[in-house]
């Protein structure tokens, strides 16, 4: 039943104009639509109109391919911990207060850290992408060799979201790299957490705030976030080879607080000796590094973008959002 809804989509409109009759003719595509068609998930009319339509796009190669240049704690902050994200932020939080606050007695994820993430990705929706998912997926997918299984992987997640959800799978937009709505989701990541919080039947992460915050808590939750836990402490460091093998292994949780006390590393406030934690140095100047320890929360917020950084801007946009939005809403500071 599932593997017609493609084609009853296709066939109750014109087919669109071919954007690339040869791409449907590669001999890789063929390969590909030969390969879903055997699982019985999919006919050969529906992925055939797919790709009789896909529009291949090597600008997207070409952006994939620029060098990647490490920027430094002190220059990544100042791109995202600015005064409006953090006062569409509180903005955002007193729009959703009802949303916010189911989600937190349902998941476990405090408002805060859904507004932040969702601050982050997409500046609340303004910033989703333009590109369609298809055309993305398919060009990384059959032209980027690097990745080129996991985008095809993601196509194929794509390809299974639009029957799950009823959609013609040529109207999903999204990034260059195919992460979609305002959690910049990909397809994989969207149909294992993304939820349909206000019960309308339908997972809209694009245009629905409500499923939008519930997918995010959601995605922490099952990635084990702990309410009302720290997410990062200040630490002291003595220097040594131990601390830089350490700096380097900066997205596991290997050690506990007693074992990383034992290699020189000291919390600057109270830490249970089997708490685990990971190191994390920040370049707070030009040249002048600071020390934190990661926790439990903070490891979470890596699963959700593998950055350091990230997980550090995050929690720092969080709490600070939630000191203006108490200050707004209640006149009040956090303790």
């Amino acid at each position: 039943m599932k593997k017609t809804i493609l084609a009853a989509l296709f066939a109750a409109t014109p087919l669109l104009a071919q954007a690339d009759a040869a791409f449907l003719a590669r001999p890789d595509v063929q390969r590909y639509i030969d390969e879903k068609v055997a699982t019985g998930q999919f006919s050969r009319p529906e992925l055939e109109a797919v790709f009789a339509n896909v529009d291949v796009k090597p600008r997207i190669i070409e952006i994939m391919d620029r060098p990647s240049t490490s920027r430094p704690w002190y220059q990544f902050r100042a791109n995202f911990f600015n005064e409006k994200l953090l006062n569409d932020g509180v903005a955002f939080w007193t729009a959703h207060r009802e949303a916010l606050e189911r989600a937190e007695k349902v998941y476990g994820v405090e408002p805060e850290v859904i507004v932040a993430i969702l601050g982050i990705e997409t500046h609340y929706g303004r910033n989703t992408g333009s590109f369609r998912v298809v055309d993305a997926l398919s060009t990384l997918g059959f032209d980027y060799p690097r990745r080129a299984d996991y985008f095809r992987n993601e196509l194929t997640e794509l390809l299974l979201l639009a029957h799950e959800e009823r959609l013609d799978p040529m109207t999903f937009k999204g990034s260059y790299a195919g992460a979609m709505g305002w959690p910049q989701f990909m397809p994989s990541s969207f149909r294992k957490w993304a939820v349909d919080f206000d019960s309308s039947g339908h997972r809209d992460i694009w245009n629905n705030a409500d499923d939008a915050i519930g997918s995010v808590a959601n995605y922490f939750h099952l990635h084990g976030w702990i309410h009302g836990d720290d997410t990062v402490i200040p630490a002291d460091v003595a220097p040594g080879p131990e601390v830089d093998a350490l700096s380097a292994d900066k997205f596991n949780l290997h050690y506990t607080a007693a074992e990383l006390a034992e290699m020189g590393i000291r919390p600057q406030v109270p830490l249970a000796r089997d708490v685990r934690a990971v190191l994390v140095p920040l370049e707070v100047a030009p040249g002048v590094t600071q020390y934190w320890l990661g926790l439990n929360n903070f490891y979470v917020i890596t699963r959700y973008n593998k950055s350091t950084l990230y997980a550090k801007v995050a929690q720092e946009i969080a709490r600070e959002i939630k000191s203006r939005y108490l200050a707004s809403a209640y006149g009040q500071t956090p303790n």
